[in-house]
């Protein structure tokens, strides 16, 4: 993540009033919904099958009106709708960019959901007064029609804060969530957020109006969908975890500390999202050539790179640091997981045991590493 991002994103946090609660937050407006839902509904008597038509033509008809306000109001400052541009393109856009699309807590919930009085607006002064003149024709239409505009709003709060989940959540990986959340994700790219992807729970408008916009992932596969082979280790190192991080995140460094690391081709220093380096291995006993790209770096807190390898080979690294008693609590996790069948009989008879072994040993030789390097560092300044 760049540095930009996460001092928005602490400026932020750190304007949310103590007394917010996240989880209130989220249980009032889905309470509300379904109440304001049953309601409506509960005047529906004896409905025909021409009145049914009425839920799928107001769901289209707010699919309408998401597009068009997210589009026009939401990317293009409006003196009439200036709060929810600054709300939407200036503090979500600049909370969520590309390569930490994910929220770290509940309390991130803040930029993810509507106000809460924004349902109880939508449902007395767009869906109420709409039912009413529509009850002068019809009541069950009146009552199918308000009902569902509330069930529209409910399900794109859902969706949106879904689309923001980490990728290995299950939720994420259901398929029509899944396909939703890589087009807000690329709907998230600073060059893209006037121009694609508007829709949040179906893309009908953004094809109609040509807006869709689509591009596979740099993996073949999703991670979550893999088998994978997980190892996790954890040390503590002495340090604070900002440093600890940007030292283990340097992957010019590696091969120091890390006996299956040969060779590293990349930058210096520790790598944000979106850079790609290159690194030649011995792991398990076999050499090897791995293509990186790093997915998501938070200062202090956690990063993330996947690769792409020799005989199908797929890894997702992730770094994660907290403070501890003493120092940095640092947790390594590798998910990795080959293609071919035979590669994967030999990963679980023999090249598994090999590979948790050097893991192990390459946490040892971080920690003493990364203690030198740090207190060489403080020394010098």
């Amino acid at each position: 993540m760049r540095q930009t991002t996460e001092i928005f994103r602490s400026r932020y946090r750190a304007a949310i009033h103590p007394l917010y609660n996240p989880w209130l937050h989220g249980v009032f407006v889905l309470l509300f919904g379904v109440l304001a839902i049953a309601a409506f509904w509960g005047s529906v008597r004896q409905v025909s099958l021409l009145e049914w038509l009425t839920l799928p033509l107001t769901l289209l008809l707010f699919n309408f009106g998401v597009y068009m306000v997210h589009r026009h109001l939401g990317h293009h400052k409006k003196t009439f709708a200036k709060m929810f541009y600054a709300r939407h393109a200036g503090d979500h856009h600049s909370f969520f960019t590309p390569g930490h699309m994910t929220y770290d807590s509940a309390r991130d919930w803040r930029v993810i959901l509507f106000p809460a009085w924004l349902i109880v607006l939508h449902t007395l002064v767009i869906a109420l007064p709409l039912w009413w003149l529509l009850a002068q024709v019809n009541a069950n239409v009146a009552g199918l029609f308000g009902g569902c505009m509330v069930l529209g709003y409910l399900t794109y709060e859902v969706f949106h804060a879904c689309e923001h989940l980490p990728a290995d959540n299950p939720l994420a990986r259901l398929p029509w969530i899944r396909q939703m959340r890589r087009l807000h994700e690329l709907h998230h790219r600073r060059e893209r957020m006037q121009q694609s992807n508007f829709n949040i729970v179906l893309p009908l408008m953004d094809y109609l109006f040509g807006t869709l916009y689509w591009e596979p992932e740099t993996a073949p596969l999703s991670y979550a969908r893999m088998a994978m082979t997980r190892m996790q280790h954890t040390v503590d190192i002495a340090g604070e975890p900002n440093a600890v991080l940007a030292y283990a995140a340097s992957v010019g460094r590696w091969p120091e500390w890390h006996p299956s690391s040969l060779k590293i081709d990349g930058a210096h220093g520790p790598l944000h999202a979106g850079s790609r380096f290159e690194e030649d291995i011995h792991a398990g006993g076999r050499e090897g050539h791995l293509i990186w790209e790093v997915t998501e770096y938070l200062p202090g807190r956690r990063w993330c790179a996947r690769a792409q390898g020799d005989h199908g080979l797929s890894l997702l690294l992730t770094y994660e640091c907290s403070a501890g008693d003493s120092g940095t609590r640092f947790v390594r996790t590798l998910d990795y997981r080959f293609g071919g069948l035979g590669m994967r009989i030999a990963n679980h008879l023999l090249l598994k045991r090999r590979i948790e072994r050097e893991s192990a040993a390459s946490m040892l030789a971080l920690r003493d590493m990364a203690a030198q390097y740090l207190a060489s560092a403080r020394a010098s300044a």
